[in-house]
């Protein structure tokens, strides 16, 4: 994300100021400012002021987004997180000096403090009419151009510290995702779970089919990866007695970039003891809503051309009902050989690995049917094949007892009832480590210290992971992961690439 290369966006003319005011001894950086009003309490505050100055003074500080002179007065655009204010600035009142200081070394994108009192201008605007002024920041950097901000996409992903300081809804955005963590947070706080923080570099990845990252300790002499889920760990605990537990994660997968995936990602993983499958769907389904009503006070809220309506109760289909109704195809009423042919015809891509109808059914649902969940549904009953972590199923032989669900053709989150039978676990863990030797890059490794651990004896539980990037773009009407993750995954650019999207993002080209 961040670029090698020594290239600067420094402003000549900028660092030209800088030194003249150094010149005059003026402080560029002073070390604090006592700010003790807030633009939002500004505003607050005086909300029915008149065009009469308030008797109190007010004391407040930001960036200047906006200047314009006119000869005497100037007119100014300040703003903090908590909003945007004007600034009026009279010579008569700041003097030759002061006011010449303003007109001249004071622009878009440079930090002040000012004091001063508060009036309605005649235009009918909350203004402040400025006593004095302190430069807090002189920024070397200019800010896109005004009437045309930071629009190239790339470029608010690389440099999201301009996105964020031009763009409000870039700002909304996180502040959202802050409160959305924080309501998740709450909520199991609230119910009774544990946090806790387990580890990020693993002798042993597990917990997901993903490609790791790898990295090595000196120290201890050892390969290490980064974790691609908590699950594995999460579970120790339960073994060790803690019956509620949870943790929100930062988790690594070497895979693909694009709208849906970012190497980088977070989630919140679950795991209550004495619960099954069912009682994760429930608890997901709460969790979900509570934070929506929190957040949005409705139900139904917009995304992209349709709308996502998350009343209770959530569609609920098992994945052989969804092939059947949505995907078309009746998977049990065909021979392997029947749905190798009709593999080819849909076009299911990997139809190749699949040699038995449960294989199948997993490939037609991914080729079929996932892109087409639209409205928050959950999907249960997986086939043994693909969930070596999930307890078998108590009714139907050859699957288990797990659920993914979906919003907008994205899955969203991903619960059993957990696999607690040690012996069984260590036969899925030896046919993941053999596909992972026939070339399968995503298989699990053997984990034989979690062996172990179940060993000891871990009561029957019910776990889920819920992706919290996918999650906050579908509560913030975001169509790509890279617009809620702040420091996205990127390719750095070279020096040459890097001049090709500066002329991009110019106006006008």
């Amino acid at each position: 994300m961040t670029s090698p290369t020594e290239n600067t966006a420094f402003d000549q003319t900028r660092l030209d100021k800088i030194h003249a005011l150094k010149e005059k001894g003026i402080s560029i950086f002073p070390p604090t400012f006592d700010r003790r009003n807030t633009v939002l309490d500004i505003k607050t505050k005086y909300a029915e002021i008149t065009h009469d100055k308030s008797v109190e003074s007010v004391s407040t500080a930001g960036r200047i987004y906006i200047v314009r002179n006119h000869g005497k007065t100037i007119f100014a655009d300040l703003g903090d997180e908590t909003g945007r204010i004007q600034l009026y600035i009279r010579k008569s009142d700041l003097g030759d000096e002061q006011f010449g200081l303003f007109n001249q070394f004071i622009e878009r994108g440079d930090i002040i403090g000012v004091n001063g009192h508060v009036f309605r201008t005649k235009l009918g605007e909350i203004t402040i009419w400025v006593d004095s002024f302190t430069l807090l920041c002189k920024a070397v950097c200019s800010l896109p151009e005004k009437f045309h901000g930071l629009t190239d996409v790339e470029k608010r992903y690389r440099q999201r510290y301009v996105d964020l300081i031009v763009n409000e809804e870039s700002r909304q955005t996180f502040r959202n995702r802050s409160r959305i963590v924080s309501l998740i947070r709450r909520y199991l706080d609230d119910h009774g779970f544990l946090e806790f923080e387990t580890p990020i570099l693993q002798p042993v990845y597990g917990g997901a089919n993903a490609r790791p990252f790898t990295s090595y300790h000196n120290f201890l002499d050892q390969k290490l990866f980064l974790r691609i889920a908590p699950e594995l760990y999460l579970k120790r605990l339960v073994v060790g007695g803690f019956e509620k537990v949870f943790e929100i994660a930062r988790n690594f997968r070497n895979e693909a970039v694009d709208a849906d995936h970012n190497p980088e990602f977070s989630m919140v993983e679950i795991y209550w003891a004495y619960r099954d499958f069912g009682d994760m769907m429930a608890l997901t389904e709460d969790i979900v809503c509570s934070i929506i009503q929190e957040v949005h006070g409705k139900y139904e809220l917009p995304y992209g051309e349709i709308t996502l309506n998350f009343a209770k109760p959530w569609k609920k289909l098992s994945m052989e009902e969804a092939v059947k109704e949505i995907g078309g195809v009746d998977i049990f009423a065909h021979s392997v050989e029947e749905l190798q042919k009709l593999a080819q015809q849909h076009r299911i891509e990997g139809w190749e690995k699949a040699s038995s109808q449960r294989e199948f059914l997993i490939a037609f649902f991914e080729g079929l049917v996932e892109g087409k969940l639209i409205q928050p549904t959950f999907i249960y009953d997986y086939p043994v094949e693909n969930s070596p972590l999930a307890k078998r199923h108590r009714s139907k032989e050859g699957f288990t007892e797990r659920f993914e669900f979906f919003i907008n053709g994205m899955e969203v989150g991903n619960g059993f009832s957990e696999l607690n039978d040690p012996v069984d676990q260590k036969e899925r863990f030896e046919a993941q480590d053999e596909k992972r030797r026939l070339g399968d890059l995503e298989a699990q490794m053997i984990d034989y210290d979690f062996i172990n651990a179940l060993g000891y004896g871990m009561p029957p539980t019910g776990g889920v992971g819920i992706g919290i990037d996918r999650l906050v773009m579908l509560l913030t009407n975001n169509n790509s992961i890279k617009e809620v993750i702040l420091f996205p995954s990127m390719k750095t650019l070279k020096a040459g690439e890097e001049e090709a999207a500066e002329e991009k993002t110019q106006p006008g080209t």
